[in-house]
């Protein structure tokens, strides 16, 4: 086996799991593969893959955030709640956005400065922000935004793609070049790999994570803003249970639960495959509660799978101690995640 078939298993099993979901589904529909139904295939779950992308930063740096979900729902309960006010939609989606961010900088602040695990603190966080959502919420639908707010969700924006699909390949593209072309991105790889070898090579940790949890939580509110456009309404319940599903595309795309490696290509593979699947559920009239458990099961088998291929892979090549996530590490001092 090459060296690059070696470097790239998982993202060749994905390949092939992904080619037999959509020989599947075209199986069961003869329109299966059309530009509006790729299109309609993101729609659906567009919110979940937009966080995905800043999930996936997260767990390479050895961190995780479980709040995502009930952000979303705390910045878009902020935006209707500030609505319903007579407060103007442009000014209410800046404030919902700035309300995210606030909670992601919490979030990293009890991180990275009082040391506590960030599965504790976003657990706490899962559970208070969407607190906070329903004490705006409470138990009603708020919705009649302008229709303007309504097409931005809804409409075709570029060609046939909406806006939240535009903003999905936007920061995909940001994310692959920033991992894959960055120091930044060295940065993550070592402190997912090794905390305290990052903070003696020079790397502000503190400052990485508190940058990172924010950012977590603003493009999480921005997805809950993206969420409220698409349904034209908000409840305080809404996107309940979405990080979930965002932590199983992570995994499934390779990236390591402990940190330190996976690629933004297997991330996205493995974003078809469960949108794929998701739609191939619905083909075969598989109920939701039927597809949460089977994506339940997925995030199961992909952490044993990977973890056999690393073992395998291990007997059969000498690890290479300059490497972490498939990066060369610097030989000298890393630059802060500023750099």
């Amino acid at each position: 086996m090459s060296s690059w078939a070696r470097r790239h298993t998982w993202e060749l099993v994905l390949a092939v799991i992904l080619a037999g979901t959509i020989v599947f589904n075209l199986s069961k529909s003869t329109g299966y593969v059309s530009v509006d139904n790729f299109v309609n295939l993101f729609q659906l779950h567009i919110e979940k893959v937009v966080v995905v992308v800043t999930m996936t930063f997260v767990i390479i740096a050895g961190e995780i955030d479980l709040s995502v979900a009930s952000v979303m729902a705390w910045s878009a309960a902020v935006l209707a709640t500030l609505h319903e006010h007579g407060v103007p939609i442009a000014v209410a989606v800046v404030v919902a956005l700035l309300a995210a961010g606030l909670a992601g900088l919490i979030q990293g602040w009890c991180v990275a400065r009082l040391g506590l695990p960030s599965l504790v603190v976003t657990l706490a966080g899962l559970i208070g922000w969407r607190g906070a959502a329903r004490v705006l919420v409470e138990d009603r639908s708020i919705g009649d935004f302008p229709n303007w707010f309504d097409r931005l969700g809804q409409d075709d924006l570029v060609g046939p793609l909406p806006l939240s699909l535009v903003i999905f390949a936007g920061l995909f593209a940001v994310g692959w070049v920033i991992l894959s072309r960055s120091s930044v991105g060295r940065v993550l790889y070592v402190m997912g790999d090794n905390a305290d070898v990052a903070l003696y090579s020079g790397v502000d940790v503190f400052r990485t994570r508190l940058v990172l949890f924010t950012t977590s939580s603003l493009v999480a509110g921005l997805a809950g803003i993206l969420f409220a456009a698409r349904l034209g309404t908000v409840r305080g319940d809404m996107a309940t249970g979405f990080e979930l599903e965002i932590i199983t595309i992570v995994l499934l795309g390779g990236v390591s639960i402990f940190g330190g490696s996976g690629r933004m290509s297997g991330v996205l593979l493995a974003v078809l495959i469960v949108l794929n699947l998701r739609n191939g559920f619905g083909l075969a009239n598989v109920g939701g509660n039927a597809q949460t458990g089977v994506i339940g099961v997925i995030l199961i088998g992909s952490v044993i799978a990977q973890n056999v291929i690393d073992r395998i892979g291990a007997r059969t090549r000498a690890p290479d101690p300059h490497v972490a996530g498939g990066l060369p590490l610097a030989t000298g001092p890393v630059g802060a995640a500023g750099g």
